[in-house]
């Protein structure tokens, strides 16, 4: 334990980390992710906040956030909900806009992002001062766990494919796990134009266009336990649609 205690960084700074949480019928995975989060951020003595997006999930996913602010309190959970499902990339900019970190921490909240991580980005992030740090399953110790091999293929043809056409700089294009600086993703979001799952590729070509320095930390990936995947056939369609905008406009 005393060992623990002589590791941890200096907590003087003003740093403090706001984790933007966009939830869609998230009603089982949600207390956990939060418990976990409360948890990491308790034992590494970072300042916090989680800011949950929810989109009119149907499954009381909203009744159970409420629920998450009454046990940690409204300074640390932070409700920020919208009427209808409205994509992925917009639920990162309505989060950013009530933040008041000065990083942001994006990750999903079906249990795929392990918290346990998020102290290791932000050592990663202090060591270079980088712009961004994004988690990689496709470098080091990082892996992909529970997926069957028809997504694991769709997985590595879509990031072999985004490594040929934009040469974006970092191992892994198409995750969800990042941490930014906050004023480099306002700059990033007033610049991207994709929607959903093409927003994360985006995010990180138009880091590299501007010269943001990108740190990455491996991770391991982990199949959603409770309720479905959102992705389907219409969202690798709006992905390679993306794909090639992003190379024709790059």
């Amino acid at each position: 334990m005393a060992s623990r205690k002589a590791s941890q960084p200096n907590r003087e700074t003003a740093d403090k980390y706001s984790v933007l949480l966009p939830t869609y019928n998230e009603r089982e995975n949600l207390p956990l992710i939060v418990w976990l989060l409360v948890k990491y951020f308790g034992e590494s003595g970072y300042d916090y906040e989680i800011i949950v997006i929810d989109d009119g999930s149907p499954d009381g996913t909203l009744e159970v956030a409420e629920q998450l602010q009454k046990i940690y309190g409204g300074d640390k959970i932070l409700l920020r909900p919208r009427a209808k499902k409205l994509g992925l990339g917009t639920a990162y900019i309505h989060g950013m806009k009530h933040a008041t970190g000065n990083f942001i921490i994006i990750m999903d909240a079906d249990l795929s992002h392990h918290p346990k991580f998020i102290p290791q980005f932000i050592e990663k992030q202090k060591e270079g001062d980088y712009d961004l740090v994004s988690g990689t399953r496709y470098q080091g110790s990082g892996g992909v766990y529970g997926w069957d091999l028809r997504r694991k293929l769709i997985s590595r043809g879509a990031n072999f494919l985004t490594q040929v056409l934009l040469r974006p700089g970092a191992s892994d294009l198409t995750g969800s796990f990042r941490l930014y600086k906050k004023k480099v993703l306002e700059s990033l979001v007033e610049r991207c134009v994709s929607k959903g799952y093409v927003f994360q590729m985006e995010m990180i070509v138009r880091a590299r266009q501007l010269n943001y320095t990108i740190g990455e930390v491996p991770i391991s990936f982990v199949d959603r336990v409770y309720g479905e995947s959102k992705l389907g056939g219409n969202e690798i369609i709006s992905f390679v649609k993306g794909l090639l905008t992003l190379f024709a406009t790059t």
